[in-house]
């Protein structure tokens, strides 16, 4: 196996233009919207579609009337919308499919949709992923990491490193041993890790130390979420 790192938003908008029929892309936004992704689809959502803009969600929205419209700007609520960018909002009870965006997530996610496979990561289900990837054994794994804006984010890194690191025979590029160091450093501590980053210190400014509390959670479940045309799905890997 050859694992392979986008650590950049600047790397993502070249994504469309490369060559991944070959590789399974697993995309990170640790901060939040892959963690609150696959919390939702741990807590009964059925599909999740991530779109690029307001405007597509609102189309989406009128082709598809019974989903929920979630997402965030500059990590707020969308005026609107019925849920906003935190984890803990996908747990609420009766909710099955969800048309979202968001800043960097939902645009990572689709960037990857070239790929043979996409898979929405995140550290709540790191052995997850892991194990889905022992099982299916692809060639070329490429770890996307969202990013904030159009900066690298380090909780994206430090998720993909960790996942990188629990493949020692696999044949790392520079991008991903930079992943793996990065994961390293913070290997005794995710959740400092997390508050230490950019989107960490932010979202507790903000009042929402819970959110980042949440989303440094290791292998909290064992669902990951897998693209299937242009909606997110559950897959849960025993």
């Amino acid at each position: 196996m050859i694992i392979d790192a986008v650590l950049s938003p600047a790397e993502i908008d070249l994504l469309p233009k490369r060559d991944l029929s070959a590789s399974v892309c697993v995309v990170f936004d640790v901060l939040r919207a892959t963690s609150s992704m696959i919390t939702g689809l741990a807590h009964g959502i059925h599909a999740i579609l991530p779109v690029l803009t307001i405007e597509d969600a609102l189309a989406a929205r009128t082709q598809y009337p019974d989903a929920v419209l979630g997402g965030e700007r500059f990590g707020n609520r969308i005026n609107g919308f019925d849920l906003g960018n935190s984890p803990q909002e996908y747990c609420q009870p009766g909710i099955a499919r969800v048309i979202t965006t968001t800043t960097n997530g939902t645009v990572a996610l689709r960037a990857s949709q070239g790929a043979q496979l996409t898979i929405a990561g995140a550290l709540v289900n790191i052995d997850a992923l892991a194990r889905y990837l022992k099982a299916n054994a692809p060639e070329n794994v490429t770890l996307v990491c969202a990013g904030t804006f159009r900066d690298l984010a380090l909780e994206d890194v430090i998720a993909a490193g960790m996942l990188a690191s629990l493949f020692p025979s696999a044949t790392l590029t520079d991008a991903a041993q930079t992943a793996v160091s990065t994961y390293a450093r913070y290997a005794t501590d995710i959740p400092g890790g997390l508050r230490s980053a950019t989107n960490g210190r932010k979202l507790i400014s903000d009042g929402r130390e819970a959110d980042v509390d949440w989303c440094s959670q290791v292998s909290r479940y064992n669902v990951v979420g897998v693209m299937n045309g242009d909606w997110i799905q559950p897959l849960v890997v025993s």
